[in-house]
């Protein structure tokens, strides 16, 4: 089965429609004008040949001839190495460490909570989109202090971010503020091209649906 995926591409990506982590590994492809083909399935009813390559189904799940990956931030990883042009990470050791702690720390504050409030509910929710709400506010000086995330040049770290930030309406949080920093922020990666073309169909009716 991986001889027709390579048929099709050299490289595929297993996406769910609506997942944000799928979305982060979509991001990269097209800030990269990587030629994938992009998958889309029902991640309750994977297709055959995902299984066949990779049997927990899980997206995104990244196929490459014979190498199959499937974790978002590796495929990310993996692709700004395999396509260093234009680089989304620092090229200094320090700098690519403090990068990576970043995004481990937005996916066990913000993301964790993200995922909390899609599994549970409306009902059940309120507590974690309070939380998530008023963690990112917080982090409201480090939107404010450089033109991207704790970076003058865009990164890993704002394809990380965005997603997330992309399903806030749609789940019922507010994060403007009087001086719109957060919402400018958002904003300025929304109107990229790339992120454009990174959404889904089902991605973008969650504007629609959140207003």
């Amino acid at each position: 089965m991986a001889n027709n995926i390579t048929r099709k591409s050299v490289m595929t990506l297993f996406s769910s429609p609506t997942c944000a982590m799928s979305h982060c590994a979509r991001f990269v492809l097209q800030e990269k004008a990587v030629a994938a083909d992009i998958e889309y399935y029902d991640p309750n009813n994977p297709p055959e040949d995902l299984l066949e390559l990779n049997p927990n189904g899980t997206s995104p799940t990244f196929i490459e001839r014979e190498l199959v990956l499937y974790d978002s931030r590796i495929i990310m990883e993996y692709l700004d190495e395999r396509f260093p042009h234009p680089p989304l990470h620092q090229m200094d050791p320090v700098s690519r460490a403090n990068a990576r702690m970043i995004i481990k720390r937005i996916d066990e504050d913000w993301y964790a909570l993200l995922q909390e409030i899609l599994a549970t509910g409306e009902k059940k929710s309120s507590r974690a989109k309070k939380i998530l709400r008023e963690s990112i506010l917080s982090a409201e000086p480090v939107f404010a202090a450089r033109p991207y995330f704790m970076s003058d040049e865009f990164s890993l770290i704002d394809c990380t971010i965005a997603p997330l930030l992309w399903r806030l309406p749609s789940i019922g949080i507010d994060i403007s503020t009087t001086n719109e920093v957060i919402s400018n922020y958002a904003q300025r990666i929304f109107n990229r091209p790339a992120f454009k073309r990174s959404l889904s169909e089902a991605e973008q009716e969650m504007i629609e649906l959140a207003k």
